[in-house]
């Protein structure tokens, strides 16, 4: 199979990468020829450090590099069999990207966009045959991360969805259909880890490392919202989830902070500039303000914290069943192999209980009166009916 990758910044090189160990004939294509130098390099790198690891040889090293072509124009992608666009986060330069290459490639080419939060149909409407056009999104690190979210638009053929799942399975990865809506499902259900941690920092009740805490102890996660958030990037974080509030008109449960904003303004974008919520330049010991240290081992107090934000994922997971955005195997499935969660968030929902799921919503709504925390209907049907999302 012969695929085309457009973009050889960290998601297109990821892509590339995992198609070529699954066996594709793989073409990067970037403008810059200092970019695809770069990704040139950086497989060497990754594929030498798999070696040290003991998880490949050098004939594997050889091979996966060989199915590699490294190409400065479309055209070069004109035999391809599936074609993956993996570059800047803008809609008009993306329809103009898909516009030329439907030029080039075969009418049975399958076209398909990396995009975290763009319209899917946006994307397809610049296509003259918009039913080969799908949304194929990775998780960086592409060759780490299980997960790919695969989104049809309206448009999409049935026969295209079908050989973009198998396409992907056979890639060894794990797939999730999610309907094309606002941030798919990931990037809609984790709003809550990142905005919720803000607000709870806005309202002065706790500083970022004890919200930190409060997650990966009281919860299992791996990182804290404010450490991802710096690990992600300031800028990007924000983006999305500025992207995200407007794409379903402002609705309150996205809102962005301020907090992050002033961050990003500000050039603090987290562990690639040195600072963000955490100043990397310190020991991390030193971080943290002193009144706050007297919490940071009250169980009582963390538990409080990460059952607030715990309580809004689930609602968003519910309320993405509720719309029809996937499934709910695919939703548990999404969050646990997407964004590493130590456990789906409806079967978390079904361990603490539905009803303490919707009465723990509605003291937060009766607390601040706000739309920001209404309680999802599917919940509210399932507690009346006594059921759970995994019977």
């Amino acid at each position: 199979m012969k695929v085309g990758i457009i973009g050889s910044g960290t998601m297109g090189s990821g892509i590339a990468q995992v198609a070529a160990t699954a066996g594709c004939m793989v073409s990067l294509y970037d403008t810059n020829q200092m970019a695809l130098d770069k990704a040139k390099a950086s497989l060497e790198k990754i594929l030498n450090r798999l070696i040290e690891k003991g998880r490949i040889d050098n004939n594997e090293k050889n091979r996966i590099q060989n199915n590699i072509k490294y190409v400065d124009s479309l055209k070069e992608l004109s035999d391809s069999n599936l074609t993956i666009e993996a570059i800047i986060e803008n809609l008009e330069i993306k329809q103009k990207v898909f516009s030329e290459l439907e030029t080039y490639v075969a009418e049975d080419c399958i076209i398909a966009s990396n995009t975290s939060s763009l319209s899917i149909a946006s994307i397809a409407s610049s296509l003259e045959s918009p039913e080969r056009c799908i949304g194929i999104h990775f998780f960086n690190p592409a060759p780490l991360m299980k997960l790919v979210e695969v989104i049809p638009a309206i448009q999409t053929s049935n026969e295209v969805i079908q050989k973009t799942v198998k396409i992907i399975k056979d890639w060894k990865k794990t797939v999730a259909v999610a309907k094309d809506t606002p941030g798919f499902i990931v990037n809609r259900v984790a709003r809550p880890f990142y905005g919720e941690a803000l607000r709870i920092f806005e309202e002065g009740i706790a500083d970022f490392s004890t919200i930190d805490n409060a997650i990966k102890n009281q919860g299992g996660f791996r990182m804290g919202p404010f450490e991802l958030m710096d690990f992600i990037g300031n800028d990007v974080n924000y983006t999305v989830t500025e992207t995200v509030y407007n794409a379903f008109y402002q609705d309150p449960r996205y809102k962005p902070s301020f907090t992050q904003q002033r961050l990003s303004e500000a050039g603090y974008l987290g562990r690639k500039s040195g600072k963000g919520f955490y100043d990397y330049k310190v020991i991390p010991t030193e971080q943290g303000t002193s009144d706050e240290e007297s919490h940071a081992n009250n169980e009582t107090f963390q538990k409080e914290i990460f059952e607030r934000i715990l309580v809004m994922l689930i609602n968003e997971a519910a309320d993405a069943l509720f719309w029809n955005i996937a499934s709910a195997e695919d939703i548990d499935t999404a969050m646990t192999k997407g964004v590493n969660y130590p456990k789906g968030l409806l079967a978390w929902a079904d361990e603490k209980g539905i009803d303490w799921c919707v009465n723990a919503m509605d003291n937060l709504y009766n607390e601040y009166h706000e739309d920001r925390y209404r309680c999802s209907p599917l919940l509210r049907k399932m507690n009346r009916e006594n059921k759970n999302f995994f019977s």
